[in-house]
């Protein structure tokens, strides 16, 4: 593939679409999230956009409309063929999900920063005393971005009915 050079253009926030078929989930909580991070830190992560469609992106542009944006930062991915943006559009949001962070480097981490890490889902464990030897507990749970929930139908019907519904509200299912 050719090498491109990507530039950050700033758009109208209503300039750019979402894609219809965007796979990732993206909760309540993770939006307040990633507004609290743009908060703090800035938007400082431009949404890939394909022609006028996002790529990757939907979470933190759902977060800047809520934060009152007007423009936001964009890369653009038009040298990229339709397939090749949907099928990065996938890899992208998998590749982070693929690894979790070494919990020794973690907690070291998160001992030298004053800010409430909580505000994006690093929930601490400071154990019963508050003298000096604090006890972390093991967040690799905290970061297992896969949840389950099983429903026993009555039939097929109702299992197909179900499936249906949970599929039209974004949700990932298989029926096994």
């Amino acid at each position: 593939m050719k090498k491109t050079t990507l530039k950050i253009e700033y758009v109208p926030i209503d300039s750019i679409e979402t894609y219809a078929n965007n796979a990732k989930i993206h909760t309540a909580e993770q939006i307040e999230q990633i507004k609290k991070s743009i908060q703090e830190f800035n938007m400082n992560d431009p949404i890939g956009v394909w022609k006028s469609t996002i790529v990757e992106g939907h979470g933190r542009l759902i977060a800047c409309k809520e934060l009152g944006y007007k423009e936001v930062p964009i890369i653009r991915l038009d040298h990229l063929t339709d397939e090749q943006r949907r099928a990065y559009m996938l890899v992208h949001n998998k590749l982070t999900m693929n690894t979790d962070f070494n919990i020794d480097i973690l907690n070291m981490e998160l001992d030298n920063i004053e800010i409430d890490m909580s505000d994006f889902g690093f929930k601490l464990d400071l154990g019963d005393d508050n003298d000096d030897d604090i006890e972390r507990k093991d967040l690799s749970d905290e970061f297992s971005l896969a949840m389950r929930v099983v429903i026993e139908c009555k039939d097929e019907l109702e299992q197909q009915l179900i499936y249906n519904e949970m599929i039209e509200r974004g949700y990932t299912c298989k029926i096994e």
